[in-house]
Formats: structure tokens, sequence, C-alpha cells
């Protein structure tokens, strides 16, 4: 597969201050996602074209679908079950009650339908915070929560090896791809090593998903690309640039998960790098890349 027939197009003009959490949703031909700071959920028909938002009332980081209908979110310190046609919400579980400055950032559902998300310190500008301040949670079907560490930066990026055998999960600020034994009966993880640290031209690792290969693609924020990587080898194995320097998160979704969605932010970019970069803030779609990824997991609970 030659690099000119990869193709990458804005999808949508949404000017998210962050965008963040793309989901495919395959029953509506959908893709989710959010908006952090604008505290919405959004829902993008890649048929009509249209979008639909529900707006919450803290910042909303993450969304993922749920097995019983409807979606999970984290929003703010808090897992939420939102139903999308009446566009209400109900907690499922609060953490981090502690820690007032804290919010939700990442989540993603496991092979076992448990979600996972982690926290950090709200931010006083773009990966400007309290360091340390966050920890790696899950929501398990029964609504019961488990923490798995502290110590916590930036949680971000997260996914499962195809085996569900390994972990993978990105602390922005530590720079690193990190990778742990992962227990799918008891959702347990063990044994932590990094398995590949960024270069610096790739600037901040963000979110990831896996695809059909068992490769990873990370969002490099700041670093205006998604690059693949092969966790057995920590080799990068290919660098795929966008037109807008704060990619955030990346999944695969369209006709047999073939295509990438890759979310951004403008929040951070002044006045000329908005004016340079004009989409920022968009959904772009990226074809030809001849992988194809894994469809999401859904919420069992």
């Amino acid at each position: 597969m030659t690099m000119s027939s990869i193709k990458i197009e804005c999808v949508l003009r949404e000017n998210c201050r962050c965008g963040e959490s793309p989901v495919w949703e395959e029953a509506s031909n959908s893709l989710l996602f959010v908006d952090i700071p604008a505290k919405k959920v959004c829902r993008w028909d890649s048929l009509s074209k249209q979008v639909q938002r529900m707006t919450m009332d803290a910042p909303v980081s993450s969304v993922a679908l749920r097995q019983s209908g409807g979606y999970v979110a984290t929003v703010g310190t808090k897992f939420c079950a939102l139903n999308w046609e009446d566009q209400s919400a109900v907690v499922l579980a609060t953490v981090d009650k502690e820690k007032k400055n804290n919010r939700f950032n990442d989540g993603k559902v496991d092979p076992a339908g448990r979600y996972f998300a982690g926290t950090m310190a709200e931010e006083t500008a773009p990966a400007v915070l309290e360091r340390r301040q966050g920890s790696l949670y899950s929501l398990f079907p029964d609504h019961h929560v488990e923490k798995y560490f502290d110590q916590v930066d930036i949680s971000n990026g997260l996914d499962w090896s195809l085996d569900h055998k390994i972990f993978y999960y990105i602390d922005s600020l530590s720079y690193s791809v990190d990778a742990f034994d992962y227990d799918l009966q008891t959702g347990k993880i063990s044994n932590r090593r990094s398995i590949y640290k960024l270069e610096k031209e790739e600037q901040i690792p963000d979110g990831m998903c896996i695809d059909v290969e068992g490769k990873l693609w990370v969002a490099c924020y700041n670093g205006g690309r998604v690059i693949r990587l092969d966790p057995e080898t920590g080799k990068r194995l290919q660098t795929v640039k966008l037109p807008v320097d704060k990619t955030t998160s990346c999944c695969f979704g369209g006709k047999d998960y073939s295509e990438m969605y890759v979310t951004c932010a403008r929040d951070g970019l002044d006045s000329k790098g908005l004016l340079q970069q004009p989409e920022a803030g968009g959904i772009f779609k990226i074809t030809g890349l001849g992988v194809k990824g894994i469809p999401p997991y859904p919420y069992t609970g």
C-alpha cells in the first residue's frame, strides 16, 4: 500500500474546542464524539451528514456504546448513562470526591464490557496542570468502581490486545505508550512496562486505538499526526500527518471499519494558528490506510 493512496478529509467542521473520544456506532452509521470544555456529546450521521448534540452539566470527556441502549459517558468525575431520545442522564458512579479540581479524561470499554476511564486535574492551559492528581478506574457492569492506580498526570488513550491479554495505556506527560498484563475475567492489570517512547516531533501522546493486525494507532497532540506502532517490537511503522496540529484521538469506523476518524482541538491555538488551520476542531476521515479496525465494545451494565 503506497502512501499516496491515503486520503485525508475534514468531514465535519464542528469547531470543537477540544474534540475527543471518537466512537463508531454501526447501528446508526454514526460517529459519536465529545467536545470536552463545551460539555457536549455529539453524534454525526455519516449518511445524512447531520449532527445531534447533547449538552451536559460538566466537561464530558469520553462516550461509549451501551448494550442495553443509549450510551455511557464520563462527565466531570461521574460515570453517567445517557438516554439520547429524551436527552437525559443518570449518574451510575462518582470518583475522586475528595479532589474538587479533578475531572475524567479519556475512557473506553474493555472486551468484557467494563468502562475504563482515568482522571486528571483540570488544566489551567492545554497540558498545564497540577501533576499526579489522576487515577485510572473502571466501572463494572454491576456499577461498582475499581481503582487501579493513582499518580497519573493526564490519563489518556487506552485499548486491549486482540487476544485480550494486554492492556495498552497512555499517561500523556510520560511521553510513553505503556502495556500491562490484563486478566479478562477479573479486569485486573499488572506488570506495567513502556513499549514506545515518543520522539520530540511527535509531541504528546493522546488517544489510541488498535487495528485488526494488533498494531496501535496513537494521535499525537501538538504533533499533527497519528502514528502506527508495533507493540511487540516497539517500532513505529507509519506516520500520517493531518492539516491540524492538535490531533487528540482516533478510531476506526465506516464500511467494514476501514476508515479512520480523527478528532482534534481548537483551544490553545492563537488567531494566527486558527487562520492557518481553519479546520481545527473538525472531524477528519482517513481512507486508504489498507488496514481495518475492530468494532467498539459496548458497556454491559
